[in-house]
C-alpha cells in the first residue's frame, strides 16, 4: 500500500491558503483518479483506491498542520505502512511558487507540520514540497502561509501535473519530478 498525505488545516477560513497546498493536491489527485468519498477515520479524511495493482490511500489529517504526526502515526501503524511507500505533500516557502522537489528524509526547515510528523514517526519518509514563495518581509511568513493564495492557479496547475503523473510517483520518485518539468 502506499499512502500519499497532504498538510493542511481544516476549516472554511483554511481553503486556498498557501499552508493547505498539501490538502489541495490531495483534493485533485482525488477527483482525477476518482477516489472513493473520504472517510473520518483516526482524526484524518481518507479515501482509498487502486493504481494499476498498487493499492493508493489519500490522507488529510484533520488535526490542524501543527498536529499532523500523531493520527499519521495511527494510519500506519493500523494499516502496516512501511515509511518507504509514504509521501507527504506541503507547502514550502523556501520554493519558487509553483515549483516543487522530491527528497527522502531530511530536516524540517522550520515547517512546524514536518516536526509533528518528524516527532511521531522519524525522518525518514518521501516529501514532495510545494513551492508557494516567500513574502518580501521575512517576519510575515506566519501571516502569508495562512493567507488565501494570490497563485492559486500555480498550485492548481501543478496539482493537475502531479495526479497526471501520479504512477511515476509510486514507481519511480526521482523520474517522478523530471516528469513535471
Amino acid at each position: 500500500m502506499h499512502l500519499l498525505v497532504g498538510l493542511g488545516n481544516p476549516g472554511n477560513e483554511y481553503q486556498h491558503t498557501y499552508h493547505n497546498a498539501g490538502f489541495i493536491v490531495i483534493d485533485v489527485i482525488a477527483k482525477a483518479w476518482s477516489f472513493s468519498s473520504f472517510l473520518k477515520k483516526f482524526d484524518s479524511l481518507l479515501s482509498v483506491r487502486t493504481i494499476n495493482s498498487d493499492k493508493v490511500m489519500l490522507l488529510k489529517p484533520y488535526s490542524f498542520m501543527n498536529n499532523s504526526g500523531k493520527p499519521l502515526l495511527q494510519i500506519l501503524n493500523f494499516y502496516k505502512i512501511p515509511l518507504d511507500n509514504v509521501v507527504v505533500m506541503h507547502d514550502d516557502a523556501d520554493l519558487k511558487s509553483g515549483s516543487v522537489k522530491i527528497k527522502k528524509g531530511g530536516g524540517s526547515a522550520g515547517h512546524n507540520g514536518i516536526k509533528s510528523l518528524d516527532n511521531f514517526i522519524g525522518s525518514n519518509y518521501w516529501r514532495l514540497r510545494i513551492g508557494i514563495g516567500r513574502p518580501e518581509n521575512k517576519d510575515d511568513l506566519a501571516n502569508y502561509v495562512l493567507s488565501k493564495c494570490s497563485n492559486i492557479e500555480d498550485i492548481n496547475s501543478l496539482a493537475n501535473k502531479i495526479a497526471i503523473n501520479i504512477k511515476l510517483l509510486l514507481d519511480d520518485k526521482l523520474s517522478f519530478i523530471k516528469s513535471l518539468a
